[in-house]
C-alpha cells in the first residue's frame, strides 16, 4: 500500500426507511430533515469530506429526487481540482435488476471504481448521525494489513441482541473473529467486559478486495447481497476482517459529552431523542463545533425573528433551535427543533416538537411531543399531541410512546 494512497469514498443512500414513515413517504430516508438546517446524508458527507476525501459518490435508488436535489444543489467541490460529490442513480448495468441489497449497489457501481482506480475504498451509510475522521480509520486499516475494515462502536453488553456484533479476537485488537448477528450470549471486550462492538455501518476495503469480493456474491444466488451479512463473513471466514474501535476516533473540537457519539435514528422514536439531544445548554451532539463543521445548504433566508412583547403576547423561544427564516409572533417554543420558514403565531404554544420547513402554527393552537413534515398547517385553536385517540381519528401516526407524526401538507384540524 503506498504511502498516500488514492481514496474513494461511497456513501450508500438507496434506503427506503419503512419504520421512518411517514417522513419517507416521497423521499430517500437520507433526504430526511434534520437538526432544522440539515438532511440526514449531511452527517456523513461532511464527515467524508472534512476527512479529507474530496471524491465522493452517492449511490441512491428509492425516490430520490430530493435527495439528489440536495446534493447537486449543496455538495459541489472544486471541478478544477477534480474533485467533486456525485449522486449516483440505479442504472441496471449488471442486468434488468434494480439494487437488491448494499453489496449489490457497489457490484453494480464498479464502473466507478474502474474510472477512478483507487487504492482505498471507504464505503458509509446516509443516515446515522455521528461526527467522524474516517481517516483515522483508513490509517488503522493500512496498519491492520488485512484487506476489509469494518468500524465498531460500544454498547452495553445487554443491548447485543439489538445489533450486529463484532467479536473481537483477543489477541489482536485489529482482527475480528466473528461477526454475530444480534447475540443472545456474547462476549464482553477484554478491556471492557461489560461492552461488545456493534457494527456502525462504515466499512474500508483495499479496491481490488471489494471489486472481487462483491462480484463473487453476484455469483451467489443464496446471498442477500449485504454489506454486513454476507460481505463480511466472507473476510472472517478467511481471516482477513480487520476491526476499528470508534471510541478511539479523536475528531477535533470534540468535548467528553460529545465524544463518539453515534445515533441510528431509523425509527420515530430514536429520530426525535436524536433532536432532543441536540437543544440542552450541553448537548450531548453539539452542532456548533467548528473544527468538524456539518455543512448544508444556505438558502438566503432572513434572520430568525421573534415579535411582541407584551406579558400576554410574548413571542419567545426557550431550549430550542430555531432556524432561519422562522418568525415566532407571539407565541411561545419551549425543548423543540424548528426548521427554515416555521411560523408560530400569537398565543400558540410548540413544546417539545420538531418542525420541518414551513409549518405554520395558527394561533392559540398547542403542539406537545409531536413531528410536523414540511408544510403542515395547524389550524387556530387546534391541539395536537393531548389527545391521543383524537390525533388517531385524524389518521395521523402515533407512536407507542406518545410522539405523533404529521406528514407533509398535513392540515391539523380542531
Amino acid at each position: 500500500m503506498r504511502s498516500d494512497p488514492r481514496v474513494l469514498a461511497i456513501v450508500l443512500a438507496g434506503g427506503e426507511g419503512k419504520r421512518l414513515m411517514p417522513l419517507t413517504a416521497e423521499r430517500a430516508k437520507p433526504a430526511v430533515p434534520f437538526g432544522g438546517n440539515y438532511r440526514l446524508i449531511d452527517f456523513s458527507l461532511s464527515n467524508i469530506v472534512n476527512s479529507g476525501y474530496l471524491k465522493v459518490v452517492v449511490l441512491t435508488q428509492y425516490k430520490s429526487h430530493s435527495l439528489d436535489r440536495h446534493i447537486s444543489k449543496t455538495w459541489r467541490m472544486s471541478t478544477l481540482l477534480g474533485n467533486y460529490v456525485a449522486p449516483v442513480p440505479a442504472q441496471q448495468r449488471m442486468g434488468k435488476n434494480w439494487y437488491l441489497g448494499s453489496a449489490d449497489a457497489v457490484y453494480q457501481s464498479l464502473n466507478i471504481l474502474d474510472d477512478e482506480t483507487p487504492d482505498i475504498v471507504v464505503i458509509a451509510g446516509a443516515d446515522n448521525i455521528f461526527r467522524m475522521d474516517f481517516s483515522q480509520m483508513v490509517q488503522s486499516h493500512i496498519d491492520s494489513g488485512f484487506p476489509m475494515t469494518v468500524a465498531g462502536i460500544r454498547q452495553p453488553i445487554e443491548l447485543a441482541n439489538q445489533f450486529g456484533v463484532i467479536d473481537q479476537d483477543p489477541d489482536n485488537p485489529l482482527k475480528m473473529r466473528a461477526f454475530l448477528e444480534k447475540p443472545e450470549n456474547p462476549q464482553g471486550l477484554k478491556d471492557s467486559p461489560h461492552e461488545v462492538l456493534a457494527s456502525m455501518g462504515n466499512y474500508v476495503f483495499d479496491a481490488d478486495a471489494l471489486e472481487e469480493v462483491v462480484k463473487m456474491d453476484a455469483d451467489d444466488e443464496e446471498s442477500s447481497h449485504d454489506m454486513g451479512g454476507n460481505i463480511v463473513p466472507r473476510f472472517v471466514e478467511a481471516g482477513q476482517a480487520g476491526l476499528y474501535d470508534f471510541t478511539f476516533n479523536d475528531v477535533p473540537g470534540s468535548t467528553d459529552r460529545d465524544r463518539d457519539y453515534w445515533r441510528d435514528v431509523g425509527t420515530i422514536d430514536s429520530f426525535y431523542d436524536a433532536h432532543m439531544d441536540l437543544i440542552s445548554v450541553n448537548p450531548v451532539f453539539n452542532l456548533y463545533n467548528h473544527k468538524w463543521p456539518v455543512y448544508t445548504g444556505y438558502t438566503g433566508l432572513p434572520p430568525a425573528k421573534f415579535v411582541y412583547g407584551h406579558h400576554e403576547r410574548l413571542g419567545h423561544a426557550l431550549d430550542s433551535i430555531v432556524s432561519p427564516g422562522v418568525i415566532v409572533s407571539g407565541g411561545e417554543v419551549m425543548g423543540s427543533v424548528l426548521s427554515p420558514g416555521v411560523r408560530v403565531n400569537s398565543w400558540s404554544s410548540v413544546r417539545n416538537s420538531v418542525l420541518f420547513d414551513n409549518v405554520n402554527v395558527g394561533r392559540n393552537a398547542t403542539v406537545v411531543r409531536a413531528i410536523l413534515d414540511k408544510s403542515v398547517v395547524v389550524e387556530e385553536g387546534a391541539q395536537l399531541g393531548i389527545n391521543h385517540d383524537h390525533d388517531r381519528a385524524r389518521g395521523f401516526h402515533v407512536t407507542d410512546s406518545g410522539i405523533v407524526v404529521v406528514p407533509k401538507h398535513g392540515v391539523v384540524t380542531r
